[in-house]
């Protein structure tokens, strides 16, 4: 089930898939975001322990496209056509860590 699961969703091997990544892409791209910087640290605790974890220059260069993509968002506007090619919204910078810290408070869960 789980094996199916993933090959549902793999964009890979599902046209629908494929265009959801292509779709998000392409909104990420407009404002200069990358996937990883929708995690919300107040609402889930291990994103905001793995943003601890992570150097000062990661952390300072995803505050700045944050800002950024609030204020092309407010002054409703886009990134310009030259700087969305130069994106990479799909670069985790996030994922590694973030799995460690998981692990981790599973071990420590189950520890006690």
């Amino acid at each position: 089930m789980a094996s199916f699961l993933q090959s549902f969703l793999d964009p890979k091997k599902n046209w629908f898939a494929k265009q959801h990544m292509k779709a998000l892409s392409k909104r990420l791209r407009k404002y200069g975001l990358r996937y990883d910087d929708l995690y919300d640290p107040y609402y889930e605790l291990d994103v905001k322990e793995a943003l601890n974890r992570l150097p000062r220059e990661i952390i300072d260069a995803r505050t700045q496209r944050l800002k950024r993509a609030m204020d092309l968002s407010m002054k409703h506007e886009y990134l310009p056509e030259d700087l969305q090619a130069m994106q990479t919204p799909f670069r985790s910078y996030l994922q590694d860590m973030l799995s460690l810290v998981s692990s981790f408070q599973d071990f420590m869960y189950f520890a006690y």
